[in-house]
């Protein structure tokens, strides 16, 4: 079983080319079934195993099956986005067996994230697995990949400090927010979406006590339910243009995959407020608010990419926990391997073992039946039972006294070896024993 891996993310793409990549959890599903279609149809094999991970920073697919598709899934990937193969492989990583472990387990673990140790994205890979599975795109491979994945992390998390230095992307908007304003307590903030990212922003915020939170959300209830955690009141999302300039900060994060915040709306809010700042931040890939914004003289408009600098405060102190945390994955690499070893028909022990049980049953087969002959012609039993452990003994030493004194003597003296170690140290553990 061949295991690969095709992605794009933070440090390989740019925010604009990921937003051509997004996929939001409700698409999970219908995308899946259209890439292993596209697989079975070029692999020729009926069961590909397929899982999308798709968030802000990266959009990564994860693929097993007895052919690898490398080309395939490069191709599928492209034409989604409505990019070129060539563009795409530019900006992309491709992760075979090994590396597909060792990457899978370090995005598990928050090593491969813009924020350092961050645990958010160990959340968002169980929703990717969790959807993938109940699209039924999931097998034995990828299940114990992903498995194993949750349990580097948890392994890491307890037995290093990766996060005890990191600072949040939330973090991280508030500090830039204290920068632009001297007092957060005076403030009115707008938050556009009602998921789990701006829930986060909106509890470091909330610390911060503003004057007022807005929560302006498509879906009534589910916006009305996170103001209620933080006595914030509520907003259309439909009204977001004719009250922007109420607002001194806007952070936006929804799964929108066209802007909601326009250039035209956010100058007529600076002119409204007779060009009082704005500070503005969007968490959203792809874009809640025009790029074009940011060239509005007294607009501070932050992406995710924007925070990079910020959230990476602090890397001389975690390295030590990163080296402890990388031991912990490489264990986890040689683990899998070794499972998928096992499991792949072309190779690993298991053949050989099936190989070997099936000709020591032949040479078994083959004396019993000896055995049984020579007892209805009336030999004596105990003649009988000598002749056949005498015959199954001269079958199974056969090969090794061939190679004991044919070949080269480097092709002897290997062979001696050998059989030391399988016969004679066995031999004499077991008299020990005794």
């Amino acid at each position: 079983m061949a295991v690969w891996a095709l992605g794009i993310n933070h440090n390989t793409a740019p925010l604009d080319l990921r937003g051509r990549f997004a996929f939001a959890l409700d698409q999970i599903a219908p995308t899946l079934q259209g890439l292993r279609s596209a697989l079975t149809s070029a692999t020729h094999h009926p069961q590909v195993e397929t899982a999308i991970l798709s968030t802000c920073n990266r959009t990564e697919i994860y693929c097993a099956a007895n052919a690898p598709a490398l080309d395939h899934t490069l191709g599928w990937l492209a034409q989604s986005g409505g990019v070129s193969p060539e563009v795409l492989r530019s900006h992309s990583y491709l992760l075979e067996d090994g590396g597909v472990a060792r990457h899978a387990f370090r995005v598990a673990s928050g090593l491969d994230s813009m924020v350092l140790g961050e645990a958010q994205i160990l959340g968002q890979l169980k929703n990717a697995v969790r959807a993938a599975e109940d699209a039924g795109a999931l097998g034995s491979t990828l299940h114990q990949l992903f498995q194993r994945s949750f349990a580097v992390a948890k392994e890491v998390r307890s037995s290093t400090e990766i996060g005890a230095h990191s600072i949040s992307m939330a973090a991280a908007a508030v500090r830039l927010a204290s920068q632009l304003f001297e007092d957060l307590t005076q403030i009115r903030i707008l938050f556009v979406g009602a998921g789990e990212m701006i829930e986060l922003v909106s509890t470091h915020f909330a610390a911060r006590h503003p004057k007022q939170m807005t929560i302006a959300n498509r879906t009534a209830e589910r916006g009305e339910k996170l103001a209620a955690q933080f006595g914030a009141s509520t907003m259309p999302l439909a009204e977001l243009p004719e009250h922007l300039h109420e607002y001194d900060a806007v952070i936006s994060c929804t799964a929108s995959t066209l802007p909601i915040i326009g250039l035209g709306a956010v100058e007529r809010a600076l002119k409204k407020r007779k060009h009082r700042p704005i500070f503005m931040v969007d968490l959203a890939v792809p874009r809640d608010i025009e790029s074009e914004v940011k060239d509005l003289r007294d607009v501070y408009l932050y992406t995710v990419d924007d925070l990079a600098s910020v959230v990476r405060t602090g890397q001389a102190q975690r390295q030590a926990a990163v080296e402890q945390a990388e031991v912990i994955i490489d264990h986890g690499v040689q683990s899998f391997l070794h499972w998928l070893e096992q499991r792949n028909p072309q190779g690993g022990a298991v053949p050989l073992i099936q190989q070997l049980n099936q000709q020591t049953d032949a040479w078994r087969a083959q004396e019993i039946a000896r055995a049984k002959k020579l007892l209805a012609k009336g030999e004596d039993v105990d003649t009988v039972l000598e002749a056949l452990s005498r015959g199954l003994t001269q079958k199974m030493l056969h090969g090794s006294m061939t190679a004991l004194r044919q070949g080269s003597e480097a092709e002897r003296e290997q062979a001696a070896a050998t059989v030391q170690r399988l016969f004679l140290r066995g031999r004499t553990a077991q008299g020990s024993q005794r």
